[in-house]
C-alpha cells in the first residue's frame, strides 16, 4: 500500500510538471491532474489538499536539482570568468524552461512564508557559488558584488518575459557581457582605489 500510495504521488507530481510546463499557472487544476493520472477527483485531494500543497512538494524536489544543474555548470570552467559566465548562462537557460516559470511563478503567491524561505535559502546557496569566485578574484566586498551579479540575472529574465518568450539570445549574450564587464570594472575600481587613483570615466 505505501509503495503504490508513493507510485500515485509521484505520478501526480510528474503530472504537474507537465501540465505547468504545457500551460502555465492556469493549468494546474486538481481536474486537470486528475485526468492526465486517470485518478477521480477525490483521490487527488488524498494527497494533496491543495494547489499550493502540489507546488510546495514540487519545489522541495525540483528547487534542489535546478540548484545541482547550476553548480556542476558553474564548476565546468577554468577560470574565475568562465564560472561567471556559466553561472548566469545556467541561471537563464533555467527560466527559459517553461515549467522553471510557472512554478517560480505559482510559488510566490500561494506557498507558506516557510516554504518560500526555503526556496531563499536555495538561492542564496546559488550565491555563494559566485562569492567563492570573486574571493577568488580578489574583490574586497565580494558578496556585494555577487548580489549585483545576481541583480543582471533578474533583470534578464524580466526583460525575457517582457517579450513572452524565454530568454533570447540578445537577452542573454546580454547579460553575460554585462556580468563579466560588471565583474572587472569593479574590480579595476577597487585596484585604483587603493592605488589612490581615480577610476578611468568615459569622456574624462
Amino acid at each position: 500500500m505505501a509503495e503504490h500510495r508513493r507510485r500515485q504521488r509521484a505520478a501526480l507530481l510528474d503530472a504537474a510538471r507537465s501540465l505547468l510546463a504545457e500551460g502555465g499557472v492556469p493549468a494546474l487544476t486538481f481536474p486537470a491532474l486528475a485526468t492526465r493520472t486517470g485518478l477521480a477527483r477525490s483521490s487527488v485531494y488524498e494527497y494533496f489538499g491543495s494547489r499550493a500543497a502540489v507546488v510546495e512538494e514540487l519545489c522541495a524536489e525540483d528547487f534542489p536539482r535546478w540548484a545541482a544543474e547550476v553548480a556542476a555548470a558553474t564548476a565546468e570552467p577554468a577560470t574565475p570568468a568562465g564560472r561567471i559566465e556559466a553561472y548566469v548562462r545556467a541561471q537563464l537557460a533555467l527560466a527559459a524552461d517553461g515549467r522553471h516559470r510557472a512554478v517560480v511563478a505559482i510559488s510566490a503567491g500561494e506557498l507558506s512564508d516557510a516554504a518560500r524561505e526555503r526556496i531563499r535559502a536555495a538561492h542564496a546557496g546559488l550565491l555563494d557559488l559566485v562569492v567563492g569566485v570573486l574571493d577568488e578574484l580578489g574583490h574586497p566586498e565580494p558578496r556585494v558584488t555577487a548580489l549585483l551579479l545576481q541583480g543582471v540575472v533578474d533583470a534578464a529574465v524580466r526583460c525575457a518575459d517582457a517579450r513572452t518568450t524565454g530568454p533570447a539570445d540578445a537577452v542573454v549574450e546580454a547579460a553575460v557581457r554585462m556580468a563579466l564587464d560588471g565583474v572587472r570594472g569593479v574590480a579595476a575600481g577597487e585596484r585604483d582605489a587603493g592605488d589612490g587613483q581615480q577610476p578611468d570615466r568615459a569622456g574624462a
